[in-house]
């Protein structure tokens, strides 16, 4: 183990300094493109603004005999396009057991570093993955001259991963975040869903049966069923291990890109949960994730008001019948925090919120 004295220092000669806070920009959505793909990439310089993130993707979805193709293509979009202040520029590399991986890192963080800022790790393992790619980039951009530390996120795709999310999550302060990978992490579990991500009709409770005219269950009857979420425990256990290493948690894909209102509703789940983002597959899921992860009016205007009635943040008041104490003072403050953050990239949501 190295000494906590020795956490935030490089680990390669000429490599930045490691960030002590992970840079908290608004990342409600993290919007997936295929830079081996013409069409894909000639949309970039539109998404500017318009996502908080963009990710060009280089693993699940590129086949193999494309993946020369897509690198060459990010490094290509990296230096022609402006992504300005509002919008980040992501990749997810390969594989680490990959054949590709090397090659990414290498070319990524030497011919674009400084304008990559976070890179995405898939089906991390344990916290030995994250000190590897932690090693290896400081040496690249050392290299490379880069000048401000390349953050790093994990996506949480297998059962070893899951078991070992606290690890991971503080293995690195280059640690940004973790998204939950559902498709891969139900196939490692030998979970019985085909889905990408969202609930499923078989995972459910049922009404206890009503009792017939002679008294006895009707077991036969007909009683309302509740859908369960399968993903409640693996995100709710991620969030706590973000929040424990001060770092942000991510829903990952929602597959079925026709149906809005399910995604809508898992989004939001992940969201009321402690999510600050999820990923974006298709444009249309952009504007869902910008509603569900930015509070809204009538939360920050509730929030507001429970502040300036505790200015100190102690006691207790009595806002509209309920109790409002130290607890709720601070649920109050996270709520404000993001809305001035998401404010300053949105005029739109900096003008709702100050109508609210």
């Amino acid at each position: 183990m190295r000494s906590a004295k020795d956490f935030f220092a490089p680990l390669a000669v000429g490599a930045p300094a490691p960030a002590r806070e992970v840079p908290a920009r608004p990342s409600r959505m993290i919007h997936f493109f295929d830079p081996s793909n013409p069409k894909m990439a000639a949309k970039v310089p539109d998404m500017v603004g318009v996502a908080d993130v963009l990710l060009g993707n280089l693993e699940d979805a590129v086949v193999a005999d494309k993946k020369e193709a897509a690198r060459e293509g990010l490094v290509q979009i990296a230096k022609d396009v402006d992504f300005g202040e509002h919008t980040q520029l992501w990749t997810r590399v390969n594989a680490l057991d990959s054949p590709w991986v090397l090659d990414d890192l290498t070319t990524l963080v030497t011919e674009i570093g400084d304008k990559l800022d976070v890179v995405m790790v898939p089906k991390v393992q344990g916290p030995e993955d994250i000190h590897y790619v932690d090693r290896l980039l400081a040496q690249l951009e050392a290299k490379g001259g880069v000048q401000r530390p390349i953050m790093v996120h994990a996506i949480l795709e297998t059962a070893r991963g899951m078991a070992n999310v606290e690890a991971i999550a503080g293995a690195s302060p280059r640690m940004q975040g973790i998204s939950l990978g559902p498709a891969d992490l139900a196939a490692d579990r030998r979970m019985k869903t085909t889905r990408v991500g969202g609930g499923h009709p078989g995972y459910l409770v049922r009404q206890d049966p009503t009792k017939g005219a002679d008294g006895a269950p009707d077991y036969q009857g007909q009683r309302t069923i509740f859908q369960q979420d399968l993903w409640h425990y693996t995100i709710a256990r991620m969030v706590d291990a973000c929040a424990m290493h001060g770092i942000f948690p991510f829903y990952g894909p929602f597959g079925d890109i026709k149906d809005v209102v399910a995604c809508e509703d898992q989004f939001r789940n992940a969201f009321l949960l402690g999510c600050v983002g999820a990923w974006s597959l298709h444009p249309v899921q952009i504007d869902i994730a910008k509603k569900v992860f930015s509070p809204s009016a009538e939360d920050v205007a509730h929030a507001r008001e429970v502040r300036d009635a505790m200015p100190s943040g102690g006691g207790a008041v009595m806002i509209d019948g309920k109790m409002e104490d130290d607890a709720s003072y601070k649920q109050c403050m996270v709520i404000l925090e993001l809305a001035e953050r998401l404010s300053a990239n949105d005029p739109d949501l900096a003008k709702l919120y100050a109508e609210a």
